[in-house]
């Protein structure tokens, strides 16, 4: 069964969402994403100024298996991106929702993620 921590919210495509008082959020993908993509050995993201809107792909993937689009969960500009993956792209596999994040974001209006599936809706989704 994966791991799906309640204080996050979540995209139907497997992102992870966890917005901040300040209006920041931090974005990442799932532990069922990355279980299902396997080891996990690039991962290419945004520069940080990208305006994104939601559902925009901001980077790419990368594992033994396959390689997998990931989208933006809401609209917003990047403010940073966890440039750790450039050199140890694994650590998305072993901590996914700590260290593995992928970007954090200015959000352009916080009321966008209650579009986003809570815990118990994602763990339904998937099953």
């Amino acid at each position: 069964m994966s791991n799906v921590p309640a204080d996050l919210s979540y995209a139907k495509s497997h992102e992870w969402l966890k917005l901040e008082a300040d209006g920041t959020a931090t974005v990442g993908i799932s532990d069922y994403a990355q279980s299902s993509l396997g080891d996990i050995t690039f991962v290419q993201l945004p520069a940080v100024g990208t305006e994104l809107a939601a559902g925009d792909g901001f980077g790419v993937v990368e594992s033994v298996k396959a390689a997998s689009d990931i989208y933006a969960p809401v609209a917003g500009t990047v403010t940073s991106v966890n440039s750790t993956l450039d050199a140890t792209p694994e650590v998305v596999n072993q901590d996914p929702y700590g260290a593995g994040w992928l970007i954090k974001i200015k959000v352009g209006n916080p009321a966008d993620s209650g579009g986003l599936l809570d815990a118990a809706g994602y763990s339904q989704e998937i099953g």
